[in-house]
Protein backbone atom coordinates (compact mmCIF):
# COMPACT_ATOMS: atom_id res chain seq x y z
CA UNK A 1 0.00 0.00 0.00
CA UNK A 2 1.33 3.74 -0.91
CA UNK A 3 0.93 6.79 0.95
CA UNK A 4 -0.86 9.47 -0.20
CA UNK A 5 1.34 12.43 -0.32
CA UNK A 6 -0.82 14.11 2.36
CA UNK A 7 -1.22 11.37 4.48
CA UNK A 8 -0.22 12.64 8.71
CA UNK A 9 -1.39 9.82 10.40
CA UNK A 10 1.53 7.40 11.52
CA UNK A 11 1.42 3.54 9.71
CA UNK A 12 3.15 0.74 11.50
CA UNK A 13 4.03 -0.66 7.67
CA UNK A 14 5.51 2.68 6.31
CA UNK A 15 7.48 3.79 9.56
CA UNK A 16 11.08 3.44 10.61
CA UNK A 17 11.81 4.41 14.38
CA UNK A 18 14.91 6.69 14.54
CA UNK A 19 16.32 7.38 17.83
CA UNK A 20 18.81 10.31 17.91
CA UNK A 21 22.30 10.03 20.54
CA UNK A 22 20.50 9.11 23.94
CA UNK A 23 23.98 8.49 25.20
CA UNK A 24 25.62 8.43 28.60
CA UNK A 25 27.66 12.16 28.16
CA UNK A 26 24.80 13.66 26.85
CA UNK A 27 22.62 12.00 28.99
CA UNK A 28 24.10 13.10 32.61
CA UNK A 29 23.23 16.74 30.85
CA UNK A 30 19.98 16.67 31.26
CA UNK A 31 17.73 17.35 33.95
CA UNK A 32 17.45 14.69 35.99
CA UNK A 33 13.20 14.17 35.26
CA UNK A 34 13.59 15.26 31.95
CA UNK A 35 15.96 12.32 30.85
CA UNK A 36 14.08 9.61 32.69
CA UNK A 37 10.79 10.79 31.17
CA UNK A 38 12.76 10.57 27.96
CA UNK A 39 14.61 7.02 28.43
CA UNK A 40 10.89 5.48 29.49
CA UNK A 41 9.44 6.83 26.47
CA UNK A 42 11.54 5.77 24.08
CA UNK A 43 11.72 2.27 25.78
CA UNK A 44 8.06 2.52 25.18
CA UNK A 45 8.67 3.43 21.45
CA UNK A 46 11.28 0.44 20.88
CA UNK A 47 9.09 -1.94 22.52
CA UNK A 48 5.76 -0.99 20.44
CA UNK A 49 8.61 -1.27 17.11
CA UNK A 50 9.70 -5.16 18.20
CA UNK A 51 6.42 -5.79 18.29
CA UNK A 52 5.31 -4.58 15.46
CA UNK A 53 8.50 -5.09 13.35
CA UNK A 54 9.06 -1.67 12.67
CA UNK A 55 12.90 -1.21 11.73
CA UNK A 56 14.53 0.80 14.53
CA UNK A 57 18.44 2.97 14.06
CA UNK A 58 19.75 4.74 16.53
CA UNK A 59 22.60 7.29 16.07
CA UNK A 60 25.70 7.87 18.53
CA UNK A 61 27.12 11.40 17.89
CA UNK A 62 30.78 11.00 18.35
CA UNK A 63 30.70 8.11 20.54
CA UNK A 64 34.72 8.39 21.97
CA UNK A 65 33.79 12.11 23.62
CA UNK A 66 29.97 11.41 24.29
CA UNK A 67 30.03 7.46 25.41
CA UNK A 68 27.55 5.07 23.53
CA UNK A 69 23.76 4.55 23.74
CA UNK A 70 22.97 4.70 27.44
CA UNK A 71 22.44 1.24 28.70
CA UNK A 72 18.44 1.32 29.57
CA UNK A 73 17.94 1.81 25.73
CA UNK A 74 20.50 -0.46 24.40
CA UNK A 75 18.85 -3.69 26.37
CA UNK A 76 15.17 -3.36 24.77
CA UNK A 77 16.46 -2.92 20.82
CA UNK A 78 15.33 -5.42 18.85
CA UNK A 79 18.72 -7.40 17.41
CA UNK A 80 17.65 -6.27 14.18
CA UNK A 81 18.54 -2.86 15.18
CA UNK A 82 21.22 -0.72 13.34
CA UNK A 83 24.05 2.05 15.00
CA UNK A 84 25.10 4.41 13.29
CA UNK A 85 28.07 6.96 14.07
CA UNK A 86 28.27 10.04 13.24
CA UNK A 87 29.92 13.31 13.78
CA UNK A 88 27.50 15.91 11.95
CA UNK A 89 24.65 16.76 13.49
CA UNK A 90 22.28 15.61 11.46
CA UNK A 91 21.99 11.87 10.26
CA UNK A 92 20.99 12.83 7.21
CA UNK A 93 24.92 14.07 6.32
CA UNK A 94 26.20 10.54 7.77
CA UNK A 95 27.51 8.47 4.98
CA UNK A 96 25.24 5.04 4.33
CA UNK A 97 22.71 7.14 6.29
CA UNK A 98 20.10 6.88 3.43
CA UNK A 99 21.05 4.07 1.47
CA UNK A 100 20.11 2.47 5.44
CA UNK A 101 16.54 4.11 5.17
CA UNK A 102 15.93 3.18 1.45
CA UNK A 103 17.39 -0.35 2.46
CA UNK A 104 14.10 -0.80 4.34
CA UNK A 105 11.62 0.77 2.36
CA UNK A 106 9.63 2.86 4.54
CA UNK A 107 8.70 6.53 3.77
CA UNK A 108 7.60 7.62 7.46
CA UNK A 109 10.81 8.48 10.00
CA UNK A 110 9.60 8.91 13.58
CA UNK A 111 12.00 10.47 15.39
CA UNK A 112 13.06 10.48 18.86
CA UNK A 113 16.12 11.64 20.89
CA UNK A 114 18.47 14.67 21.91
CA UNK A 115 19.58 17.07 21.71
CA UNK A 116 15.94 19.01 20.52
CA UNK A 117 17.11 22.11 19.52
CA UNK A 118 20.58 20.42 17.68
CA UNK A 119 20.72 16.85 16.15
CA UNK A 120 17.02 16.15 16.09
CA UNK A 121 16.06 19.68 14.41
CA UNK A 122 18.50 19.28 12.18
CA UNK A 123 17.80 15.44 11.51
CA UNK A 124 14.18 15.96 11.03
CA UNK A 125 14.42 18.79 8.57
CA UNK A 126 16.83 17.87 6.69
CA UNK A 127 14.80 14.09 6.11
CA UNK A 128 11.99 15.84 5.27
CA UNK A 129 13.50 17.82 2.26
CA UNK A 130 14.48 14.18 1.13
CA UNK A 131 10.98 13.23 0.72
CA UNK A 132 10.30 11.52 4.02
CA UNK A 133 7.45 12.23 6.34
CA UNK A 134 8.75 13.29 9.21
CA UNK A 135 7.34 12.53 12.75
CA UNK A 136 8.78 14.37 16.24
CA UNK A 137 7.98 12.32 19.21
CA UNK A 138 7.77 15.65 21.58
CA UNK A 139 7.67 13.82 24.64
CA UNK A 140 10.68 11.24 23.34
CA UNK A 141 12.95 13.66 22.90
CA UNK A 142 14.87 16.74 25.20
CA UNK A 143 17.15 19.37 25.44
CA UNK A 144 19.80 20.75 28.24
CA UNK A 145 17.57 24.00 28.38
CA UNK A 146 13.91 23.85 28.32
CA UNK A 147 13.41 27.32 26.53
CA UNK A 148 16.12 25.44 23.25
CA UNK A 149 13.35 22.28 23.40
CA UNK A 150 10.24 24.65 22.93
CA UNK A 151 12.37 26.78 20.60
CA UNK A 152 13.38 23.05 18.42
CA UNK A 153 9.24 21.88 18.60
CA UNK A 154 8.27 26.01 17.29
CA UNK A 155 11.04 25.47 14.44
CA UNK A 156 9.51 21.81 13.55
CA UNK A 157 6.22 22.78 13.54
CA UNK A 158 7.15 26.17 11.31
CA UNK A 159 9.13 23.77 8.99
CA UNK A 160 5.96 21.02 8.13
CA UNK A 161 7.26 18.73 10.38
CA UNK A 162 4.40 16.52 12.35
CA UNK A 163 5.39 16.98 15.94
CA UNK A 164 3.44 14.23 18.19
CA UNK A 165 3.66 12.10 21.27
CA UNK A 166 4.69 8.61 22.32
CA UNK A 167 0.52 7.68 22.83
CA UNK A 168 -0.60 9.41 19.40
CA UNK A 169 2.44 7.31 18.04
CA UNK A 170 1.59 3.80 19.20
CA UNK A 171 -2.10 4.41 18.28
CA UNK A 172 -1.99 5.31 14.80
CA UNK A 173 0.10 2.51 14.50
CA UNK A 174 -2.65 -0.16 15.96
CA UNK A 175 -5.66 1.29 14.22
CA UNK A 176 -8.13 -0.10 16.18
CA UNK A 177 -9.11 -2.20 19.40
CA UNK A 178 -9.16 -5.27 17.63
CA UNK A 179 -5.22 -5.30 16.17
CA UNK A 180 -3.07 -8.36 17.76
CA UNK A 181 -0.83 -6.50 19.63
CA UNK A 182 -3.41 -4.17 21.24
CA UNK A 183 -3.35 -5.71 24.65
CA UNK A 184 0.26 -5.65 24.92
CA UNK A 185 1.06 -2.46 23.12
CA UNK A 186 -1.44 -1.00 25.38
CA UNK A 187 -0.10 -1.86 28.52
CA UNK A 188 3.32 0.11 27.87
CA UNK A 189 1.41 3.60 28.49
CA UNK A 190 0.31 2.50 31.67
Amino acid sequence: MSLPLNEKLCHAQHSQLLIIDIQERLASAMPADVLENVIKNNNVLVKAAKELDIPVIHSEQYPKGLGNTVAEITEQLPETSVSIEKTCFSCSETEGFHDLLAKNKRQQIIISGMESHVCVLQSAIQLQRHGYTVYVVEDAICSRKKLNHRNAIDRLRQSGIIVSNVESVLFEWLRDATHPKFKILSKLIK
